[in-house]
């Protein structure tokens, strides 16, 4: 590969050599196959070229195609708009107008069970990546303030949504998008309508509705670009395509897979008539339990009142002050008898003391004089002090002193 000589202001290419350096490199790229969506096919009668565009269908770009007019027309099924391809051909870079195109010579219609194979092949990429994780979804709240609805216009699945959710529950809200539901502007202009509404701060569920179809038709909720958008919505996504047989991808990243449009309808509002009973059954069951609690207290309280201490309050205290005072008379009973007897005992103690004790023998006129051995004069003791003029007899019996003071008769 040869470097081209190096330009300037003063020595400037020609547009020409340009174009003719551009038209040389493509050529060296070689043919190429390329899979995509036929958004345009022009096949004029007389003309010997047809012209298509080929699109991503998961990215907003595409090439322009030339092919011959009779393999256009000679495809079997005949190519229309909406259409996956596969193609076969070599860039080509035309000198006059500097466009590039693809010189077709081969196109290949993708069949439905090629079609099935990729859909399961991306079904097995996003299950690993675990968009169809049951833990992520989730749940549309019960009674939302305002639904965002995506579907194409005045279609059957549009009326269906409205009018069911209406009839469920009138004061529901919609914001309304209509995109196409199929073909090749399907996708971009349903993200779109998503990340709108996924932005509006009143919406608080989006539903994607459309009606049944062939695997064709519904092959653009099963785009890689629109299931990963689903998935990124931080507001909650019904998918209602279709009908019950039919599950595209965007079923399965959905928070909530509704069965039809009139399904979906039924799973975002709940229904006034039936609300409005379950709130009356709720109403007479609070009403029972409320009368049935009342009637125990009631009852608690008329067994209350009917036990003796509240009927008589003041019997059991009367039959109390009865006992108290019987108790009381017996307890003093028991301790004057209890005093009486010790009083007679104590007197006769103390009459036996008396009798014996010498203070008796003294009071008779006696005296004691006791005489002791270790003692070294006698001692005299009396229970009364002797006075002047007392008689004082002393006699000595038994080796002991004993003497008597008598009181003066004067």
């Amino acid at each position: 590969m040869t470097t081209p000589p190096a330009t300037s202001a003063e020595e400037p290419w020609p547009v020409r050599t340009v174009a003719r350096k551009i038209a040389a490199w493509i050529e060296r790229l070689g043919a190429v196959w390329v899979e995509g969506q036929l958004t345009q096919v022009t096949a004029r009668p007389g003309s010997g070229t047809a012209f298509l565009v080929l699109r991503d269908p998961a990215a907003d770009v595409s090439i322009n195609l030339t092919a011959p007019t009779t393999m256009v027309r000679g495809t079997v099924p005949p190519l229309a708009e909406g259409a996956r391809v596969v193609v076969h051909g070599r860039p080509s870079y035309f000198f006059g107008r500097g466009t590039l195109s693809l010189r077709v010579d081969e196109i290949r219609p993708v069949g439905v069970g090629e079609l099935l194979a990729r859909i399961e092949r991306l079904r097995a990429l996003l299950a690993a990546e675990g968009l169809f994780d049951p833990a992520r979804k989730r749940r549309p709240p019960r009674l939302p303030r305002c639904v965002g609805l995506v579907t194409s216009r005045a279609s059957a699945a549009e009326h269906d949504v409205l009018t069911v959710a209406s009839a469920r529950w009138p004061a529901v809200r919609f914001r309304t998008v209509n995109t196409p539901t199929q073909g090749p502007q399907a996708v971009p202009e349903i993200l779109d309508a998503l990340t709108a509404l996924d932005r509006d701060p009143d919406v608080d569920v989006i539903v994607l509705a459309r009606g049944g179809g062939s695997v064709e038709d519904l092959l653009p909720f099963s785009d890689e670009a629109l299931c990963r958008g689903v998935a990124a919505c931080r507001t909650p996504v019904v998918s209602a395509i279709g009908h019950e047989p039919d599950t595209p991808l965007v079923d399965h990243v959905a928070d909530v897979r509704a069965a039809t449009p009139t399904d979906a309808a039924k799973r975002i509002v709940p229904d006034l008539a039936e609300e409005t009973a379950h709130l009356a059954q709720l109403r007479r069951r609070m009403h029972r339990a409320l009368h049935a609690w009342v009637e125990r207290e009631d009852a608690a309280l008329a067994a209350l009142r009917r036990r003796p201490v509240l009927a008589d309050p003041i019997g059991p205290i009367a039959a109390r002050e009865d006992a108290v005072v019987t108790l009381r008379g017996r307890a003093r009973q028991v301790v004057d008898a209890g005093i009486t007897a010790r009083s007679a005992d104590l007197r006769h103690l103390t009459a036996s003391l008396t009798a014996l004790g010498p203070a008796a023998t003294l009071a008779r006129g006696y005296a004691i004089v006791q005489h002791g051995p270790a003692v070294d004069a006698p001692v005299l003791r009396s229970a009364d002090t002797p006075s002047a003029g007392d008689t004082l007899r002393v006699r000595l019996a038994d080796g002991a002193l004993h003497a008597v003071v008598r009181p003066d008769p004067g």
